[in-house]
């Protein structure tokens, strides 16, 4: 007897050391009121919306939400004036007359917003009917009835180069097309044909998308190599149009397979005869575009991007020798960040190229002489970065683009909107506010419109100059008191050093409404570590649905950005290359642990994570590779082999050719290593990243005994879960964090979402 009252005192003993209790069972009202959290987002007023320059005029129009409902301003930059567009309440009355179900002001959200000055009427789209409305007399008609969208196109679907109609040269006379693989020209008038080439082949073809010449004497065009054409096969097991599942096929290129290799075709149409070009240098492609002319006909230029993105060339090809000259030669060690980074803008009459490039250590731009390819100068530059070009002004040889990191004192990832002249004089901070911006531009260029706000501080809404930045009108401040009242914990910004000891890493805090300093929180990591950009919040929104239930349901959720992602130094971003199983973690523990000397209310012996897509193979690899650290987590579509995974986003991280790097990253081959909880959630039908990747990071996991949980959505794509996922991955986290039973998701009582 005494033995069986030591063991009970064991066990109770033993289920204490938990920060929760195994008898306890959250409810589904519990999980109701995590939910409701997102309702949050409904208490904050005088937000505006779809801002909506009208023509070439200083004038638009917005939505903005007030607490009696919607209304739609209009503003006159020039004249510094701001009204009421139209009575929304009449609008709404007269709109009720035609529709099935009434609506309040509150849901006036009307679609492609048209102003007519003149007539005083607007048209609009509003629940797949497109209306027009005559604001004076208060009379509404129904204009017609939108048409059903088209499916959308499948992004990976392999460009079809003989796809092209008849391409007319610009003085009319003749229309360039492809017959039996090569390339004819037909006289428009006497519909007389001619064939300029003769070599091409079913394997080896013409492209049917030409380049003429301005003064249509010359045409351009691609000669084409085929390839294998690799596609992925999945099954819709659970199809709503009939009982039998459906085989699904995509095109989809993957790390490794063949590409089609292009070489630039020159003829000239006064002689019927071919020009050589010499493009075999150019070979080892993992892209070549098609042909652009320059605006006098003497010369076409085209873009080279080596297979493995360690060069990326632009070469000029002279019309009337075919001589090959390299413009533009664009080298890393590394990798050249083509698809988040490259820019070109030509500007013809002065024959120059504005060029975004790294080669400095830092995203910037450079104007280059487009006749030599010799740079002229640099625009920008500092230890900063361009993140996108918004405007160029010829004329005024000025540029308008993001920026950020300029600042001293501030986040180095808020945007901020400058302006710079092309010699790189008269660099102006056009939103100097320490903020995040976002700036919408009158189609003229002469105002713009700035929204700026951080996590913790609401929206501002002003109209600037764009010669200055100067605000001209002040719009609207977003009113949060509502929010307070309700209890709203806005994030908090935090910074830690990187694993170098010198770089700061910035995350935000994510704590509950309801949050007591006193108790112990699990931390929760929302992952997402693509270093194809960055991605902690950084301007203002109450409550987000990935993480903000988590939260109530006694979490803290952080999420960061550590080393190895965009829009800071060229060496920030390179941690990356060829190693995407880092991920940053040793920057994401550093900072946890940082946070968690500051808050003792952090346990950092409750640490999870989890992440959809790129964040779905993180989440897994923190768990392989930082077992000490991350205990649970929860992987959604995960790419966990990145040969299995689309070849543009892989190969431009991981490079080419592949090696044992790839296997070094894999989630499949270091699978065996798992001593933490993990959840797998996968899409069958996920077209973005192979659902057989998460299947066979599955198919690992068995054979090495390890114990985890699979969760497949029938019938769904590339996903984080869903309200299902999501419910999978709360119950999760409650059970191995909390210690606590989660609700009888199967009893009588259906929950309703």
């Amino acid at each position: 007897m005494q033995r069986i009252k030591t063991s009970i005192i064991i066990i109770i003993s033993l289920l204490l050391l938990f920060n929760g209790n195994l008898w306890a069972q959250l409810t589904r009202d519990d999980y109701a009121k995590a939910d409701s959290v997102i309702t949050l987002n409904e208490k904050v007023y005088n937000q505006v919306a779809d801002i909506n320059w009208i023509d070439s005029t200083s004038s638009f129009c917005y939505r903005l939400k007030t607490r009696s409902g919607i209304k739609y301003q209009i503003v006159n930059a020039n004249e510094v004036s701001k009204k009421i567009l139209f009575d929304t309440k009449e609008l709404v009355k007269t709109l009720n007359k035609h529709l099935l179900k009434e609506i309040s002001a509150k849901e006036l959200v009307l679609e492609r917003l048209k102003i007519d000055n003149e007539n005083n009427t607007i048209n609009f789209q509003f629940e797949d009917v497109y209306w027009s409305y005559s604001i004076n007399n208060n009379t509404l008609v129904k204009d017609s009835v939108v048409k059903e969208k088209e499916a959308n196109r499948y992004w990976g679907h392999f460009f079809d180069e003989k796809a092209n109609a008849p391409v007319v040269s610009p003085d009319g006379v003749w229309a360039a097309f492809i017959k039996n693989n090569n390339v004819f020209i037909r006289n428009q008038k006497d519909d007389k044909e001619c064939q300029l080439s003769y070599d091409g082949s079913a394997g080896e073809f013409y492209s049917s998308y030409f380049s003429w010449s301005p003064d249509s004497k010359k045409l351009a065009v691609n000669k084409v190599r085929d390839f294998d054409k690799h596609q992925i096969t999945f099954v819709e097991s659970s199809p709503k149009s009939q009982l039998q599942p459906t085989v699904h096929k995509r095109d989809y290129v993957k790390p490794g397979d063949a590409l089609p290799v292009k070489h630039p075709a020159l003829f000239d149409i006064e002689t019927k005869s071919q020009i050589p070009v010499d493009t075999r240098a150019f070979d080892n492609q993992y892209s070549l575009s098609n042909p652009k002319w320059n605006k006098d006909g003497t010369t076409f230029t085209f873009e080279y991007n080596q297979r493995g993105h360690q060069v990326f060339k632009v070469v000029q090809v002279v019309a009337e020798t075919g001589e090959v000259d390299i413009l533009i030669d664009e080298r890393s060690e590394t990798f050249i960040d083509y698809s988040g980074k490259r820019y070109r803008y030509d500007v013809e009459e002065s024959s120059e190229i504005i060029w975004a490039s790294e080669r400095d250590g830092w995203n910037h731009l450079y104007l280059i002489d487009a006749q030599n390819g010799t740079v002229k100068n640099q625009i920008t530059k500092g230890a900063w970065v361009v993140r996108r070009v918004l405007h160029v002004n010829e004329k005024e040889r000025t540029i308008f683009f993001y920026g950020s990191g300029k600042n001293k004192g501030e986040d180095p990832y808020f945007l901020h909107c400058y302006r710079v002249n092309f010699d790189g004089s008269g660099l102006i901070d056009l939103t100097p506010e320490k903020m995040n911006h976002e700036v919408s531009f009158a189609r003229n260029f002469e105002f713009f419109t700035d929204t700026y706000s951080t996590v913790d501080t609401p929206p501002i809404i002003v109209v600037r100059r764009s010669s200055d930045g100067k605000v001209v009108l002040e719009l609207e401040k977003t009113d949060i008191s509502e929010l307070r009242a309700k209890g709203w914990i806005s994030p908090e910004v935090f910074v830690a050093k990187a694993r170098d000891g010198k770089t700061d890493i910035w995350g935000n805090i994510y704590r509950p409404t309801n949050f007591d300093k006193n108790k112990s929180y699990p931390i929760i990591e929302y992952i997402y570590a693509g270093p194809h950009g960055s991605f902690v919040q950084k301007s203002f929104r109450p409550a987000d649905y990935k993480f903000s239930s988590l939260t109530e349901l006694g979490f803290i959720v952080v999420q960061i950005d550590g080393m190895g992602t965009s829009n800071r130094s060229k060496a920030f971003h390179d941690i990356c290359w060829k190693n995407l199983k880092d991920a940053g973690f040793p920057d994401r523990i550093l900072w946890i642990k940082a946070a968690a000397e500051r808050y003792s209310y952090m346990d950092t012996t409750r640490v999870g994570l989890f992440g959809g897509s790129a964040g779905g193979q993180s989440t897994m690899a923190g768990l392989l590779f930082h077992p000490k650290f991350y205990k649970a987590g929860v992987a959604s579509c995960g790419c966990h082999d990145n040969r299995m995974d689309k070849i543009w986003w892989n190969e431009q991280w991981m490079g080419y050719p592949i090696g044992p790097h790839y296997e070094a990253c894999s989630n499949v081959v270091n699978a065996h290593k798992l001593q933490g909880k993990l959840m797998l959630i996968v899409g069958e039908i996920d077209d973005n990243v192979d659902p057989a990747s998460t299947m066979q990071v599955a198919d690992a996991l068995i054979n090495a005994k390890k114990d985890f949980e699979l969760v497949v959505l029938p019938g769904v794509n590339h996903t984080l879960g869903g309200n299902y996922g999501e419910q999978k991955r709360r119950d999760f986290f409650v059970r191995h964090f909390l210690k606590q039973g989660t609700p009888d998701w199967n009893g009588v009582k259906q929950y309703i979402e």
